[in-house]
């Protein structure tokens, strides 16, 4: 059976981080590149979707944002607008997250370390522009104990509207 017929009619979430403003390679964008592959996400498999929002929001300009975001890590600093909801339904949990120094927004870790991932499934897909998946499987292993950590779906943040089709293929692996 095919991890799509398996996670398929499974009850499951799409949680991300995403941020519009200047992208690097794709100039300034209204919508992040991580929430388009959220959205695909969610509508092939009707996923529900939580956005991890920072309580602080980022610079709009990149230069700016990635020192921001440098600093966070640094300090592990960086509270969300609210708190990700009760998870305990959920079996799939998709976690998106574009790569900042080569592992997550700071942001998500706040989000997902308190959580308890026992017997859940998580599908990681992060956008990029080079780093590919970064450390960011490790990073999550670390945080998600407990969880089935499957193999991760990485897409250019330059290519996310004409990816649904390389979001389709790994939904199905």
């Amino acid at each position: 059976m095919s991890n799509d017929e398996n996670h398929r009619n499974k009850k499951s979430i799409v949680i991300y981080f995403s941020r519009a403003d200047e992208n690097y390679a794709v100039g300034y964008i209204d919508k992040g590149n991580t929430e388009v592959i959220a959205e695909y996400i969610s509508e092939l498999t009707n996923a529900d979707m939580f956005k991890v929002e920072p309580a602080n929001p980022y610079s709009k300009d990149y230069d700016t944002c990635i020192q921001e975001a440098e600093e966070r890590q640094s300090k592990h600093d960086a509270p969300i607008t609210k708190c990700l909801p009760d998870l305990k339904n959920y079996e799939v949990i998709y976690i998106g997250s574009p790569v900042y120094w080569n592992i997550m927004p700071e942001e998500m870790v706040t989000a997902l370390k308190e959580i308890d991932f026992n017997d859940k499934v998580i599908r990681l897909f992060v956008t990029h522009e080079g780093s590919g998946l970064g450390e960011i499987p490790e990073q999550i292993k670390n945080i998600c104990r407990g969880a089935e950590v499957l193999d991760g779906l990485t897409i250019r943040g330059a290519l996310v509207n004409t990816s649904k089709d390389k979001v389709i293929n790994w939904i199905k692996k």
